[in-house]
């Protein structure tokens, strides 16, 4: 599956010079296929880190079986001839046969290629696992009704919210009117394209979501589910989170920091004129004269979400977007020239990261030059491991968000 990333960050690297050469295989590495089966961790965990109640490993699985009496019983007595708990189970109705997904507790040492074995033997077919968490262990009601919950707060949980509710998949949105230029996507009718391992929905505001999963089809299922959470948030509206939080500067300036959208499109395009030339080119890495293209785009919560700093006169003096691209997440800031150095791109970029790991995001990567020693110093001051690759003046800045990193940082941003 070729993933193709959003518009403004396929504008944005268009312009770098040499870059699709220079990062061919970096691009590859994290830009490639949804994990294939053999590559979902579905292998056992050491002893020393089985944990819980019983110690074992939580496996999600699905299989495939013949939608006949007894068919559902004998896979679970297999199973439990192997000392497998069933902790949950779905079924999903096909035109012929039913797929069963199943949440397990399975002995430390029972390894997945054995566990397929076995249900292969009680009449499974086309069966797929990969390791679970505790997080797996909500029923489908609440978890979806969580779901539901979040999309109606805010309008930047969707994408976010159909990769929970699908499991591992690759999420596009494509603009009804691409920011830079060319043909508009092809359209889907309004209840939807199911292909297999693709699904196509309309976006709430135009344009086609496409949701991809290769290793896994979909089930009508999944489908309908998809379809009713994005029908909720097209009935909804426009809508961001309500808050903002009021910070002293260490030199005694008091700012504003809250979220932002599209409704802040002017106020966005003020900033970027009171912007020196160098500092625009260091933040969309092109033209300057095209930097207010990708504003609509940016600050549109369906592609990521937008932090704004205000100052005491409602001045917008910096912006910061955590960018859904993909399998990736992307961080890039822009500070107004007279507002640098002064700590506002590190408290930007600290909540930014606070947000991704809420998100569940593992990673977070910024696009810059290797002259930007602000931006450098920003996501060192993150106090994670940070990988670098640079080539020709362009650096990318990779930050891996382990779940023991300390990050300061406000998950609960506004």
């Amino acid at each position: 599956m070729g993933q193709e990333i959003s518009d403004v960050t396929r504008a944005k690297r268009k312009n770098l010079v040499g870059l699709a050469t220079v990062f061919h295989s970096w691009w590859s590495r994290r830009h490639g296929h949804a994990p294939p089966t053999s590559d979902t961790d579905a292998r056992s965990l050491p002893p020393e880190r089985q944990t819980g109640p019983r110690a074992g490993v939580l496996w999600r699985m699905r299989t495939t079986v013949k939608d006949e009496p007894g068919s559902l019983a004998a896979l679970c007595t297999a199973l439990a001839g192997r000392q497998v708990d069933i902790l949950s189970l779905q079924t999903h109705p096909l035109a012929v046969g039913t797929v069963d997904e199943f949440l397990l507790r399975a002995p430390g040492e029972l390894e997945a290629s054995e566990l397929t074995r076995v249900v292969a033997a009680a009449g499974g077919a086309d069966t797929w696992i990969e390791r679970a968490d505790a997080h797996d262990l909500v029923d489908a009601p609440t978890r979806v009704l969580g779901l539901a919950a979040r999309t109606a707060l805010d309008a930047a949980e969707l994408p976010l919210a159909l990769r929970q509710l699908v499991g591992r998949c690759t999420i596009r949105q494509t603009p009804a009117v691409p920011v830079g230029g060319g043909r508009a996507p092809e359209g889907v009718p309004v209840e939807g394209v199911l292909e297999d391992t693709v699904m196509r929905l309309r976006a709430p505001e135009g344009g086609v979501i496409t949701v991809e999963r290769p290793y896994l089809p979909f089930t009508p299922t999944e489908f309908a589910r998809a379809r009713a959470l994005v029908d909720l948030d097209a009935r909804l509206g426009p809508r961001l989170p309500h808050g903002h939080d009021v910070l002293t500067l260490p030199e005694g300036n008091d700012i504003t920091v809250r979220r932002a959208d599209t409704r802040d499109l002017e106020a966005a395009r003020e900033m970027h004129e009171r912007c020196s030339a160098r500092t625009l080119g260091l933040r969309y890495h092109g033209p300057v004269g095209d930097a207010d293209r990708y504003l609509n785009h940016l600050l549109n919560p369906r592609f990521g979400r937008t932090l704004a700093v205000q100052t005491a006169s409602g001045r917008i003096v910096g912006l910061g977007h955590l960018l859904w691209d993909g399998d990736e997440t992307e961080v890039a800031l822009l500070v107004e020239d007279k507002w640098q150095r002064r700590g506002v791109g590190a408290e930007l970029l600290r909540r930014l990261v606070g947000m991704a790991l809420a998100a569940g995001c593992e990673s977070v990567y910024a696009v810059t030059q290797a002259s930007n020693t602000g931006m450098v110093a920003a996501m060192r001051g993150l106090g994670v491991p940070l990988d670098y690759q640079i080539e020709e003046g362009t650096l990318v800045i990779t930050a891996r968000l382990d779940v023991d990193a300390r990050v300061t940082t406000r998950a609960e941003a506004p």
